[in-house]
């Protein structure tokens, strides 16, 4: 396997990226086509825009499909064609009303449910947050349908194991986490204040209905079906499954929920080329906060 640390700063030499403009962006939103998958009897909202190789995009908590906008317009020009998910639970995808109708192999088919629904095979696999943590075990329980994986702001589970069972600062930081776990969390969350995060006026209003056609308490099983629980433990090395496509990592360093720590030694529990590209000064929602460097990364490793 061969490690790669791709300094943002070289990118731009690497590729010309398409940018795109808040415009063209927030165009993206009335442009796209819409489809609904069958996974297994739960109908999972996706869309689509663009013709190619498919790239199938993954959202996280709070967020659906559109977070994505600025690398779907980039993509596209550059000749892919991006199928972005809403997750179970979210906008327009069905909302299961039980905690274990949210567990992780339910979520890794529903990827690839929309994968077969393009009618390919394989695509390229893109989350962030819980869609970081879906991608992940995409590529180790259904490693036929991943042709490349790139993973943004969620370490792999291995390494975020152990450090939430080593590392005091981040049990620390996933209190929101064990919060969440509680009976009842969903009460006290409300669409507008799910939003907070989205600087944008006009994209921030795409959010507050989105999250308003969406379910609280499926949000919140999430993380009662799948974050680990304390006592924490670290994942045994036995039981890592090991990932053989290509992975990108991307991480912004001022994640003050997923610290930079567990991104140590990812790359002993993968058997092809690993990228790690790190963002300081960039907080969570990295593909936002670092649109045009996160598209840069992104094309320039698409493109070797």
């Amino acid at each position: 396997m061969r490690k790669q640390f791709l300094p943002i700063g070289a990118l731009a030499a690497l590729l010309v990226v398409a940018t795109s403009s808040p415009a063209a962006a927030q165009d993206l939103f009335d442009r796209v086509e819409h489809h609904y998958a069958d996974s297994d009897g739960t109908s999972i909202h996706y869309v689509t825009v663009g013709e190619g190789p498919l790239v199938v995009m993954i959202h996280g908590f709070p967020d659906f499909w559109y977070t994505w906008r600025e690398q779907m317009v980039a993509l596209t020009a550059a000749g892919y064609r991006v199928a972005a998910m809403d997750t179970r639970g979210y906008n327009r995808s069905d909302q299961p009303e039980r905690v274990e109708d949210y567990a992780m192999p339910l979520l890794v088919g529903d990827v690839a449910s929309v994968i077969a629904d393009q009618g390919v095979e394989r695509a390229i696999v893109v989350g962030h947050d819980w869609g970081g943590m879906i991608a992940w075990y995409v590529a180790m329980l259904r490693p036929d349908v991943v042709e490349r994986l790139i993973v943004l702001n969620l370490p792999h589970p291995k390494g975020l194991s152990r450090e939430l069972a080593n590392n005091p600062e981040q049990e620390q930081n996933s209190a929101y986490a064990r919060n969440f776990q509680a009976e009842g969390s969903h009460e006290s969350l409300g669409a507008a204040g799910l939003a907070f995060w989205v600087r944008d006026e006009a994209a921030r209003a795409h959010y507050v209905e989105a999250f308003e056609r969406s379910s609280l308490y499926g949000m919140m099983a999430y993380y009662k079906a799948n974050y680990p629980r304390p006592p924490y433990q670290e994942i045994p090395d036995a039981e890592v499954i090991r990932i053989g496509a290509p992975v990108l990592q991307i991480h912004g360093l001022d994640d003050q929920y997923l610290l930079p720590g567990a991104l140590n030694d990812t790359w002993k529990w993968l058997d092809a080329d690993y990228s790690l590209v790190t963002l300081p000064g960039v907080s969570h929602f990295v593909q936002y906060e670092a649109s045009q460097a996160v598209t840069e990364a992104i094309l320039a490793w698409l493109e070797r």
